[in-house]
């Protein structure tokens, strides 16, 4: 196959509507819904290779995402990898400030846009970098929530107009530093999340003897929409309500103080799912910045914070996993709503701000990881038959196979229905007579095939079917006879947040898209956990709950991509099994290369003792013990002192090694059940 992708953009197709003889690339993209979620930054080739497009305002420039994996594996890289697209990062940043470029020019705003990214999204030091160096010509800056971040963040304000937004809760430390930060010059601004902390602050600030400069967040009325609505509205655990707001600026006009609000900021939850929620939201806080202005007030922003979504799955619908808006309706509501409120108030039009974290960082990594083996339920040797000396059981459960196989493709439902349940009741019997000692274990095994054949001969017409038609059991039966794909890599470390709070992840091969599927396979982790595993699918398929894979041949190598993985998957990840960070490759776009990319940077995943070092295990106390362990063995004349040097030195090899499998040439890989 070729190693460059072409850039021929499928269109989306229902998956349903192909005829069983054909399967073309547009067919994958519509199975695996790229156009829903890619946001023509991926596609699928005309090699049939999953690609991703990196050219400045969706250009033609694509990268082959197979041909990357290749090119890694060739310099000995190890698997799963995580492969960052610094040209969508920066394309991201770019499309944001342009769609509020867009909005305040047609709303003819007076004001401005200066968008932060928050780190807690990804706050890896090259996506950091990358963010702000393509954020530079928009002024763009950065949020931080903990002490931790804001030791990370505030180095960074070259500029002295570049934002830092403090959110969190925030002890002396913290605000002296944000102090030190704004003695500096730098603009610096606390957002006061209770009026305790407004105290602790305007306190310390008079014993610095520094004037304060604060940011303030409100409690609206507005409820959010979404899995986390609960940021907004009075349910919110932070804000200042509307009676403390009154009482703070109250305070600080009898203090002289009131220009010392530079911000108001609300955040009515991430990954917001309705547009009607932010413009209701940007009204209300107009409408309260308007107030404190015409009562003396200097305000210069208003923080709109997160929420901006990112279509995982649905596009622009109601549907599980989307939004039902675009990044410009996005920028337009925030703007236009200002703008009506501010030229009815008649006041000055502040500085927008936004923190869009999860729409900036999300597409740009794709989380590669290899099948390691699949296991589907056992069925018969397709050369098996029926022999005379078989027992009764095995030629029933023998007949309804026959029966099964000799069903039109498009069989009525009550049809499918009959031969099941002869199937149910065969392996019944086969379960009862070895339970009670009178069939044996091969004839036993020889049952389950059998049953399982007829099972998948039944779902495979039944899948013809309109689902509505079909009586539960069948409806059902595509849940027992899925395929576990064994895959390389834990969900807790990489993809947390399927475990955590049920979201679904495009997953799709990044090869073989030219060839349908013809498996339905549910993705299992490495981890011993019965929770690691994929459960939830994006997927054109009627069920969203197994994914439609290809059965790659013996020996053979085969790779999922999972997308958007930029947003807080990177990050989040716990010491589950004391699986560690996975290698990361960062790739840029450049026509003159290769494959028209170059991997500018691999950083390498944990090790082994490094994975260990986080829960306290050295290796210098790890070798003593071994040590001691083997002396006493050698001292019993249970090993020989040659064997027993050897298999300390073969323990000790294993600390810098990668906390993955590392599958080796001639391993027994893609072993199929």
């Amino acid at each position: 196959m070729s190693s460059t992708a072409e850039s021929t953009e499928v269109e989306t197709t229902r998956a349903s509507d192909v005829a069983p003889e054909s399967w073309t690339v547009e067919d994958a993209a519509a199975l695996y819904r790229v156009a829903e979620w890619g946001d023509r930054f991926f596609l699928v080739s005309e090699s049939g290779h999953a690609a991703v497009r990196v050219g400045r305002e969706h250009g033609d420039q694509v990268i082959d995402i197979q041909a990357v994996v290749e090119d890694l594996r060739a310099r000995n890289v190890s698997f799963p990898c995580l492969l960052r697209f610094h040209d969508v990062l920066r394309a991201r940043v770019e499309r944001v400030n342009a769609a509020f470029a867009n909005a305040i020019e047609e709303a003819e705003y007076p004001g401005r846009y200066q968008g932060v990214y928050p780190i807690k999204v990804n706050q890896l030091h090259e996506v950091v970098e990358e963010v702000l160096d393509a954020g530079r010509p928009f002024r763009m800056g950065l949020e931080c929530g903990s002490k931790t971040e804001l030791v990370a963040t505030l180095p960074h304000l070259e500029d002295d107009e570049t934002l830092l937004i403090c959110n969190g809760v925030k002890d002396r430390v913290m605000l002296s530093l944000i102090l030190a930060g704004q003695q500096l010059g730098k603009r610096v601004i606390p957002v006061m999340e209770k009026f305790s902390e407004a105290e602790r602050y305007l306190a310390l600030a008079a014993e610095l003897g520094q004037a304060p400069r604060l940011g303030v967040r409100v409690r609206l009325d507005t409820e959010g929409a979404g899995r986390w609505a609960e940021s907004g509205s009075h349910q919110s655990k932070f804000g200042l309500s509307i009676p403390e707001l009154v009482a703070l600026s109250a305070r600080l006009r009898d203090a002289g103080q009131l220009e010392a609000i530079e911000l108001l900021h609300f955040h009515i939850g991430s990954q917001v799912e309705d547009v009607n929620v932010v413009k209701r939201a940007a009204r209300e806080i107009a409408h309260v910045y308007a107030q404190l202005v015409q009562r003396g007030a200097r305000i210069g922003f208003i923080d709109v914070g997160g929420g901006l979504g990112v279509n995982y799955d649905a596009g622009y619908s109601d549907e599980e996993g989307g939004v039902n808006y675009s990044l410009q309706e996005y920028a337009n509501a925030v703007v236009f709503a200002v703008k009506e409120v501010c030229d009815a108030q008649e006041v000055p039009a502040p500085t927008l701000v936004s923190e869009s974290g999860r729409a900036i960082t999300a597409h740009h990594s794709v989380l590669i990881v290899e099948v390691l083996e699949t296991h589907g339920k056992g069925q018969i040797d397709p050369g098996w038959t029926l022999d005379e000396d078989d027992h009764q059981c095995i030629a029933e459960l023998s007949a309804a196979l026959d029966w099964a196989r000799e069903l039109p493709a498009e069989s009525k439902p009550t049809s499918l229905l009959e031969v099941f349940h002869d199937a149910q009741e065969g392996k019944k019997q086969a379960d009862a007579l070895f339970g009670y000692g009178y069939l044996s274990i091969e004839d036993k095994a020889l049952a389950e095939q059998l049953y399982w054949s007829v099972c998948r001969a039944v779902q495979s017409r039944a899948e013809n079917l309109d689902p509505a038609e079909l009586p539960a059991e069948l409806r059902d039966l595509g849940d027992q006879v899925v395929d576990q794909y064994l895959c390389n890599f834990s969900v807790f470390q990489s993809i947390l947040d399927h475990w955590a709070i049920g979201q679904r992840f495009p997953i799709m091969p990044i090869d073989h898209l030219d060839e349908r599927p013809t498996r339905r396979a549910v993705l299992v982790d490495l981890t011993c956990d019965s929770d690691g595993k994929v459960g939830r699918y994006v997927s054109g398929a009627p069920e969203k709950d197994y994914l439609p894979l290809h059965a790659p041949g013996d020996g053979e190598r085969y790779f999922l991509g999972f997308f958007l993985m930029g947003a807080y998957q990177d990050i989040m990840g716990d010491a589950h099994n004391l699986f560690g960070r996975v290698p990361e490759a960062h790739i840029y776009a450049d026509e003159g290369e290769p494959g028209g990319y170059y991997v500018e940077k691999i950083i390498e995943g944990t090790s082994i003792q490094d994975m260990l070092a986080q829960v306290q295990y050295f290796p210098s106390d790890l070798k003593r013990r071994m040590s001691e362990l083997i002396r006493r063995k050698t001292e019993a004349g249970v090993l020989r002192p040659r064997a027993g040097v050897e298999l300390l030195e073969r323990y000790m090899a294993c600390f810098p090694s990668g906390t993955y499998l590392e599958p080796t040439a001639g391993d027994p890989t893609l072993a199929r059940g």
